[in-house]
């Protein structure tokens, strides 16, 4: 991949961070210097994969823990209607061999409990 492609990738990461939503944030702050399970989680964390015929595509993840290949995405009202490339981004990131969990503003809003707890099962 291009090194113009890759500074791209990394100031739409830095971007993506400075302007994250209230619930990301919420999430971030549960997640940052392994506060839950040990686990390092990195916010905005790109993931890089190449077609079939050999062009570089990239999905930037909410939350990305390397040592578990765990992807955590923290959903707004937005992915109600994408749900179809959702699917897809999941079943790509899959392929890849990384766990994607997902959960909504609002579950992550009110119901943070639940959404740790199934994050530590999925880190077992």
């Amino acid at each position: 991949m291009p090194l113009s492609s890759q500074k791209k990738i990394v100031d739409l990461c830095r971007e993506l961070r400075k302007n994250s939503t209230q619930a990301e944030r919420l999430m971030w702050k549960n997640l940052r210097n392994r506060r839950i399970s040990g686990k390092k989680f990195s916010r905005q964390f790109p993931i890089v994969y190449s077609s079939i015929n050999g062009l570089h595509y990239f999905f930037v993840a909410d939350f990305y823990c390397h040592e578990k290949k765990l992807v955590i995405e923290v959903d707004g009202i937005v992915h109600d209607f994408q749900e179809d490339y959702d699917r897809g981004r999941t079943y790509i990131i899959n392929e890849m061999g990384i766990r994607v969990l997902r959960f909504s503003n609002q579950e992550v809003s009110e119901n943070m409990s639940s959404v740790l707890k199934e994050i530590r099962n999925a880190l077992e």
